[in-house]
């Protein structure tokens, strides 16, 4: 009887102890100077907005978009200055003396000048150049004979077409745009990954603020029993069993402190280094609330993946891009050969007007055939391999393809299951408060051992605990399906639509 009297002391002392420590603990819920307070939503925003891979994603984006502005700028025609300011000649000729029948060396002078505009512009049905351009050139020869001779080309058009069949502008014409369309979707699949990385981030400091919080409650409780347990010792009012006990729960409780302080400062040392903060700001979260039920259907799911996925997307470049090199070198095999051809008019004359003056039709076609007679394979052996890339890039597409459409199917069946844990874990850490506080009363009249006010607030740590764990599970799901399929199931909009790419273009 003496040692339940004893226990029911304790138990008494126990109570008003942690009754002073929950106090403290709702305390620590009001920020002090200089903490910054965030919310999930605050937290993915300035991932978004201010992170060091915000930042990479967004120049990654840029040198997407340049590229294919530099695409569409050479569908365009294009205008040239070409100069040639100066060019001096001095240097021994080989001639033929007519008179005395034999070849001579003769020193030659001579300096020349000129320059031309030239437009080009592509033709990309046919794969050809089309060519517009005007010349006008100078030379003087020194020496022995000296005279000045200009000529001209007021106006000449020609063309240029490869006869072999590859047309490298068609091909451009289907694989550029498609890169930059995957650019865009690239762009909203790194943000969504943000916003999960930052997801993942903040709960592991809500955890880490939460075990801070557990942790320093509970060495305040068990120190102040300890002291006073001390003096009770003295008058013999517990035993030394008792004592020894409360000495062990003060110990292990400063060490939990000791870690939990620790595990604290690197996960908010962690977050504000993501956040592109000072690396000493002291942060304090607020934890969301329970979500709303959201249905994500698995089949409209997958074929929203399908279709804005950016990685199927670069698949389907691949293959492209494997096609065109199978195409170019199976008409490569063959022969090559070219077609150039162009008319104008042209003049020569010792003065500038006069090189202007009744200039004459000038007519150029040339046809190049390049035939190979002995090459040992070599263009046979090429095209058989563009064939056989073809073909492993078209298996590994499809293989990409089943493992993305079996991450979207087991992501959206575990957010489905995140979602019911939610509603258990906050049933469980409603369940085990109320059994803390009934404990807890039982044990201020006696009927109810430390131990057991021990289990229970353990109990109550560990519900808090899995809570926070099952919020995190349920908002890593959710921004993970967003990513897989660039659509918000909330709003029932795409993100592609929903999202402005002229911000990032500033």
């Amino acid at each position: 009887m003496k040692k339940k009297k004893t226990h029911s002391w304790v138990g008494g002392l126990a109570a008003f102890v942690l009754l002073f420590s929950s106090s403290l603990f709702g305390a620590k819920g009001q920020t002090g100077e200089g903490v910054r307070v965030l919310t999930l939503d605050e937290t993915i925003h300035l991932a978004a907005d201010s992170s060091l891979e915000a930042f990479r994603t967004k120049n990654l984006f840029l040198s997407s978009y340049w590229e294919y502005r530099t695409y569409r700028a050479e569908r365009l025609p294009s205008i040239s200055l070409q100069l040639t300011p100066a060019e001096y000649y001095s240097d021994f000729t080989r001639r033929y003396d007519s008179e005395a029948d034999i070849d001579i060396y003769r020193r030659q002078q001579s300096f020349y000048a000129g320059g031309a505009v030239v437009v080009e512009q592509n033709f990309d049905l046919l794969g050809g150049t089309f060519t517009l351009d005007s010349d006008l050139g100078y030379i003087r020869n020194i020496g022995s004979e000296t005279y000045s001779q200009y000529t001209s080309v007021p106006v000449r058009i020609g063309y240029t077409q490869s006869l072999i069949g590859y047309n490298p502008f068609r091909w451009e014409k289907k694989i550029e745009p498609l890169k930059y369309e995957k650019a865009k979707k690239e762009l909203l699949f790194n943000i969504e990954q943000i916003s999960e990385q930052a997801t993942s981030y903040f709960f592991t400091l809500a955890m880490a603020q939460a075990e801070y919080d557990l942790a320093k409650a509970n060495l305040a409780s068990t120190d102040s029993l300890y002291r006073i347990g001390e003096e009770r010792h003295k008058i013999a009012s517990i035993t030394k069993a008792d004592l020894l006990t409360l000495k062990l729960d003060a110990v292990n409780a400063r060490n939990t402190f000791q870690n939990a302080d620790i595990t604290l400062k690197r996960a908010m040392f962690s977050l504000a280094s993501f956040l592109n903060f000072d690396k000493n700001t002291p942060i304090r979260l607020v934890l969301p609330g329970k979500p709303l039920a959201l249905e994500v259907p698995v089949g409209e799911a997958l074929a929203l993946a399908r279709e804005n996925s950016p990685e199927l997307m670069g698949l389907k470049q691949q293959i492209l891009e494997a096609e065109q090199e199978v195409d170019r070198t199976r008409k490569e095999s063959w022969f090559d050969a070219s077609l150039s051809a162009s008319v104008g008019f042209n003049q020569v004359s010792n003065t500038f007007a006069g090189a202007y003056r009744d200039p004459l039709r000038q007519d150029i076609v040339s046809v190049t055939l390049t035939i190979p007679l002995v090459d040992w394979g070599v263009r046979k052996g090429k095209y058989n391999v563009a064939k056989n890339n073809l073909s492993v890039t078209q298996t590994s597409a499809k293989q990409e393809e089943l493992s993305i459409e079996e991450e979207v199917v087991m992501t959206v069946s575990d957010f489905g299951i995140q979602q019911s844990l939610i509603g258990s874990a906050e049933e469980a850490l409603d369940l085990a408060v109320m059994a803390y506080a009934e404990t807890k009363q039982r044990f201020l009249i006696g009927q109810a051992d430390i131990s057991s006010l021990t289990l229970a607030l353990n109990r109550q740590q560990e519900a808090q605990r899995n809570y926070i764990t099952a919020l995190q599970n349920y908002w890593l799901s959710y921004f993970k399906i967003r990513k897989l399929t660039l659509h918000d199931f909330e709003n029932r909009v795409s993100l592609s639509d929903a999202f402005d790419y002229g911000v990032y273009l500033k």
